[in-house]
């Protein structure tokens, strides 16, 4: 099953919130909004607690999304997975063994026609798509690629989770503190 069947994976935003989710009962985490300065202390931390990280690149500060920066996580930092728009980031990460996760923004038509021809070229293991609260993109998307779907973004609820879930997203992503405390005992 992916991700170990966790259905809610927390999207830490800052340290003071990766601090709370690593002593959770969560086993994936995603890391977004950090220096790229902490991102060996928080790998190394996260192993400690026995979790996966995944680094959403580009959002870490300081770190490009180009080939280097790519190397550097892939080679140097080695994450769970990686999330990205780049696709030099999802080869990099695929060819070195690392969950690939393509993030998608559901903004037009355009847009999302320009996305699936990307998703051919770089065959992601999974995509992000978000904003999470449009279900019935999530079936289109998932009928039209076969990659399985992720989702985050506005989602705010409990009927939005069963929603995203019933259209056929394996998980969700959020920074969302008050949906985190309410699939983990554990995190306050």
């Amino acid at each position: 099953m992916p991700f170990n069947d966790q259905k809610i994976i927390p999207a830490a935003r800052t340290i003071k919130q990766f601090d709370k989710v690593v002593k959770s009962e969560f086993e994936y985490i995603v890391l977004l909004e950090v220096h790229l300065s902490h991102l060996r202390a928080l790998k190394q931390e996260a192993e400690r607690h026995g979790k996966k990280l995944i680094i959403h690149a580009d959002l870490i500060h300081g770190l490009k999304t180009d080939n280097f920066a790519a190397d550097y996580l892939c080679n140097d930092i080695r994450p769970a997975g990686i999330i990205s728009t780049r696709s030099n980031m999802i080869l990099k990460a695929k060819s070195r063994g690392i969950l690939a996760i393509q993030r998608v923004f559901l903004i037009d038509t355009i847009a999302l026609e320009k996305s699936y021809s990307l998703l051919e070229q770089t065959a992601p293991d999974f995509i992000e798509l978000l904003p999470g609260v449009i279900p019935e993109m999530i079936k289109e998307v998932y009928t039209h690629t076969g990659i399985p779907v992720i989702t985050g973004g506005l989602i705010r609820t409990d009927d939005q989770i069963k929603q995203a879930f019933d259209a056929g997203a394996i998980a969700i992503t959020t920074s969302n503190k008050e949906l985190w405390k309410r699939f983990q005992k554990v995190v306050d």
